[in-house]
């Protein structure tokens, strides 16, 4: 029985690539610099990276509350209610359709 383990873990090492194959991911883009930024960084990446906002179309304020909204009631994101119309703004601002 030891053998059979001891023979099975050198056949899965064997099968692991070499440790110089290894790859790091690509870097993870940054938030959008703009006014607020730091608030929308701490809150959002929480939940999800920031790669997740340069995914998503431009949309106008009142689409980024939508987002928001839904984010803290749906999915139970930790924002402050006093710091949900900074976050919009930035989002606005630096994702919105006048920011592409």
């Amino acid at each position: 029985m030891k053998a059979s383990i001891a023979i099975l873990l050198i056949a899965l090492a064997l099968s692991l690539p070499a440790a110089d194959a290894w790859k790091l991911p690509a870097d993870v883009p940054k938030f959008r610099a703009g006014p607020g930024v730091e608030i929308a960084a701490v809150n959002c990446i929480l939940c999800h990276s920031s790669d997740y906002l340069s995914t998503q179309p431009p949309m106008e304020r009142a689409a980024w509350l939508a987002t928001v909204n839904k984010m803290r009631e749906k999915y139970g994101a930790p924002l402050p209610t006093n710091q949900v119309d900074r976050v919009v703004d930035y989002l606005a601002g630096a994702y919105g359709k006048k920011a592409r």
